[in-house]
């Protein structure tokens, strides 16, 4: 049985998609963001859609991996169609106060009703937000901890000549990556172990659903700590110090990257700019 990897991990491959250096896939990545809160048309958002499906193609990422990064944000999909398709200023079909809102809201109760080009509307920011978060799952699961902290180092580099301890921040940043697929392990052993004992996580009131996450919490909590101190332990076992440290591998940009950078970076803005 295929082991699914939680969120977050590195998924090996050896497709041109994980040879492209780190730096260059957190630049297109910063370009593609950029694009995607700059696009206001539905054609830009499904072109660069299309793109990033190609990419997780190109890379051999399932599609059930790519889409367990929605599984995070769904509360925050749907508050986005509710509070885009919902008002509370509806005007009433047999009312004549002004043809235009009476066609673009259909009262409920009262004041209280739905408007179907704001449904539209929140569906546009929805699809957003999700290759948002499509294009981060692609870096973490191309691209491995150790080669994103490297880049991202290297990139801040410059900030070194402020006195801003770039090193201590990389290695801040490697330790939280680390933990967050930690955390989701941990987390749902917890929930599994208490919903064989018979908790229910999603019965009751909002009192008895926090009650219910007690149990899975505080034991979480303390495991963190246990981790974290075992961490800094072995750390200072082994004289830590966070400069002039080295990598068994560092990567190098090469005229492949130099391509990726400028073809997805023209391909990018021609899509933000015209579409």
């Amino acid at each position: 049985m295929a082991t699914v990897l939680p969120l977050g991990n590195y998924l090996a491959r050896n497709t041109p998609v994980h040879r492209i250096d780190a730096r260059i896939k957190l630049l297109l990545l910063t370009v593609y963001i950029s694009v995607l809160f700059i696009c206001q048309t539905w054609l830009g958002l499904l072109v660069a859609g299309l793109i990033l499906v190609s990419l997780f193609v190109v890379a051999q990422i399932p599609a059930r991996m790519a889409l367990r990064g929605l599984k995070p944000i769904l509360v925050i999909l749907l508050f986005t169609l509710l509070a885009n398709g919902l008002t509370f200023s509806a005007t009433a079909a047999g009312t004549t106060q002004g043809t235009a809102d009476t066609m673009q809201s259909i009262a409920l109760i009262g004041s209280f009703g739905i408007r179907p080009l704001g449904f539209v509307k929140g569906l546009y920011f929805a699809l957003r937000i999700c290759l948002l978060v499509f294009a981060t799952t692609l870096l973490t699961y191309t691209s491995s901890v150790i080669s994103l902290v490297e880049a991202i180092s290297k990139l801040l580099a410059p900030l070194r000549r402020l006195r801003i301890p770039v090193d201590d921040l990389a290695m801040v940043l490697t330790i939280a990556l680390r933990f967050i697929p930690l955390v989701a392990s941990e987390a749902e052993k917890l929930v599994v172990a208490q919903s064989a004992r018979g908790a229910s996580f999603n019965q009751g009131g909002p009192v008895r659903r926090v009650k219910a996450w007690l149990p899975v919490m505080i034991p979480l909590f303390v495991s963190l700590f246990r981790r974290a101190d075992y961490l800094a332990m072995a750390m200072e076992s082994r004289c830590y110090v966070s400069h002039g440290r080295t990598q068994l591998t560092e990567g190098h940009i090469n005229r492949a990257d130099v391509v990726w950078v400028i073809f997805g970076s023209l391909l990018l803005i021609a899509v933000g700019v015209f579409l």
